[in-house]
């Protein structure tokens, strides 16, 4: 029997369904909108962990067609024909789209963070990374553990590079490690098994709930040119491209973020009380 997919909600009232990007969990999506939607009302957020990731097993999944069917089987059970919003990170924005294609009747508000586009990484039109702000003396006080984790970064200044540490070591370190690597390496592995088996540009009716789509200027996962696509396929769509934006937004600009998410819940708001009417 397949699993049901592990959740964490969050608050009462209207549904918000939240997925992760690949080998993070629900946990992880919350450090960065719960601070938002605390300060809101009427809304209940549902943190899922797709599986192979946080709590959720992978229960022998083969491929990213799988983990959607899995997702589908989890909103026919706890949404059942309610309508609901969708917010997606990175590859969960793919799969997001995967959702609102098939729930379009039932998706009142869209929300892409730094969205998977391209599932087959060759195929990707990235900018080569150069430093924003370049500290090299700085950079050299650094333990060379610490460099190793981080990487490229992008903003060299001490304030940036404690809060970039912080997200990793609260964040993205604690996902990976609860994840399934024997499940999920082959799959991310595998260009045929990581991309869906239908394309989520030919859509036979458009969204035209109000959507928000934000990407990191310097992304070197994703990109952003990718998804300039998006706008066409996404009439209501409000379309962000953040300067010292990586594929971790957002790392010190949470203030901006929170306010274009208050923006798309306000827009929804208007789309929800027309609709309803």
């Amino acid at each position: 029997m397949e699993s049901i997919l592990s959740s964490n909600e969050i608050g009462e009232g209207f549904p918000v369904l939240i997925i992760h990007g690949w080998q993070m969990e629900g946990r992880a999506e919350a450090l960065d909108f719960e601070p938002i939607f605390s300060k809101l009302s009427g809304l209940r957020r549902i943190y899922v962990d797709l599986p192979g990731m946080g709590k959720t097993p992978a229960n022998n999944i083969k491929d990213q067609d799988e983990i959607l069917h899995r997702l589908v089987q989890f909103i026919d059970s706890r949404l059942g024909k309610s309508r609901f919003l969708l917010i997606g990170s990175s590859c969960g924005g793919y799969l997001a789209r995967a959702i609102a294609q098939k729930y379009i009747d039932q998706v009142d508000g869209l929300f892409l963070r730094v969205p998977l586009i391209e599932p087959e990484d060759s195929k990707r039109d990235l900018d080569t990374f150069k430093p924003l702000v370049e500290n090299e003396q700085f950079i050299s006080t650094l333990s060379a553990e610490d460099r190793n984790l981080l990487g490229d970064i992008l903003v060299q200044t001490p304030a940036y590079v404690e809060t970039l540490k912080a997200k990793y070591e609260g964040v993205y370190i604690p996902a990976e490690k609860a994840s399934d690597a024997q499940a999920l390496d082959p799959i991310r592995e595998d260009p045929g098994r990581y991309q869906l088996s239908f394309s989520l540009d030919d859509q036979s009716s458009k969204l035209f709930a109000p959507t928000l789509i934000v990407c990191g200027r310097q992304d070197q996962s994703v990109g952003y040119r990718d998804s300039l696509r998006l706008l066409e396929l996404y009439p209501r769509s409000t379309y962000v491209v953040l300067d010292r934006g990586t594929h971790g937004l957002p790392i010190d600009d949470t203030g901006l973020f929170e306010a274009l998410v208050r923006d798309w819940i306000v827009r929804v708001e208007e789309w929800r009380g027309r609709t309803t009417q």
